[in-house]
């Protein structure tokens, strides 16, 4: 029988680790498929506090990792494929087909930002693409770079990058944002931001080897071809929240993110930390707060219980 199980080794999930381990009671960290989550494919991260000259993400993952196994966290490199929180104790199934029986647990298994679907994209990413101007907007100063969306997540990290590039060209499929009309007029409003409408990104091309160079577009309702010389894309359409195998477990929005109140699920025992829970910051900074709060509370849920 575990006392806490933390599912996810992400900057929430470590963080649990090592404060839940630091309380004695001897965490097991199902990493998942995916250890370190977003964090880990980052290339450098300047915006973690404590780091001045950067680090990166794979990096300050292994440092989180080495901090709660320092005092006691225990990892395992499996995948949860299934839940039960219906009963006491909580189970845990594993891609293995062991089930873990626990008396607390953390769900930390972050989110996963949406992409194009574009081979050239992907070969990308980190080297020109990215779905997070916050983390890596600064890369790019007084360069051009295009951001791809028209929701409110695209607005503001047009506005963003306007304060820091050259120039923002938005590419929006439609003729009309999606966008509260607020934000999109403050985008439309921006002299440093432009806007191509009814287009869409066909592919992302590096002619310098691994350096986003110009991404090539085309007019839906025209047809016409062009390219867009741009040094960064910022994809903008949105994160899918990894939480397939909580679904009526847990409860979740209408998006997918499992709702909390201060990290706490509506299961006793069972609490939430990170870009699971979290549509609006997606950052490891704030992952990591949860991360704590989510063992705080477990740890007093066990206390009681």
């Amino acid at each position: 029988m575990e006392n806490v199980t933390i599912i996810g080794t992400g900057p929430a999930g470590l963080t649990a680790a090592l404060y839940t381990a630091r309380a004695g009671l001897r965490p097991l960290v199902i990493e998942g498929m995916q250890p370190g989550g977003q964090l880990a494919a980052t290339t450098t991260v300047e915006n973690y506090p404590g780091f001045p000259k950067g680090i990166g993400g794979a990096e300050l993952v292994l440092k989180m990792r080495e901090q709660a196994e320092r005092f006691g966290a225990r990892h395992e490199m499996e995948e949860v494929t299934e839940v039960d929180f219906g009963a006491r104790p909580l189970k845990v199934k594993l891609s293995g087909g062991r089930a873990i029986e626990t008396r607390a647990a953390i769900i930390a298994t972050g989110a996963s930002a949406n992409y194009l679907g574009l081979p050239s994209e992907r070969k990308l990413i980190g080297c020109g693409v990215s779905a997070c101007a916050t983390c890596d907007g600064a890369f790019y100063r007084d360069l051009p770079v295009a951001v791809i969306g028209g929701g409110d997540t695209a607005m503001e990290e047009s506005l963003f990058l306007a304060n820091l590039v050259s120039k923002v060209t938005v590419i929006h499929r439609r003729n009309e944002f999606r966008a509260s009309k607020i934000m999109g007029e403050r985008v439309k409003s921006n002299p440093k931001i432009e806007i191509r409408w009814d287009t869409v990104v066909e592919e992302v091309l590096d002619v310098k080897k691994n350096e986003v160079t110009c991404i090539r577009l085309r007019n839906v309702k025209t047809g016409q071809a062009s390219e867009l010389a741009v040094s960064g894309v910022f994809v903008a359409v949105g994160h899918t929240p990894n939480s397939g195998p909580f679904k009526g477990h847990v409860a979740l929005d209408e998006k997918g993110f499992i709702v909390t109140d201060h990290t706490r699920t509506d299961v006793e025992g069972v609490c939430a930390a990170g870009d699971v829970q979290d549509p609006r910051y997606k950052q490891a900074v704030t992952a990591a707060g949860s991360g704590c709060m989510a063992a705080l509370e477990a740890e007093r849920y066990l206390n009681t219980h």
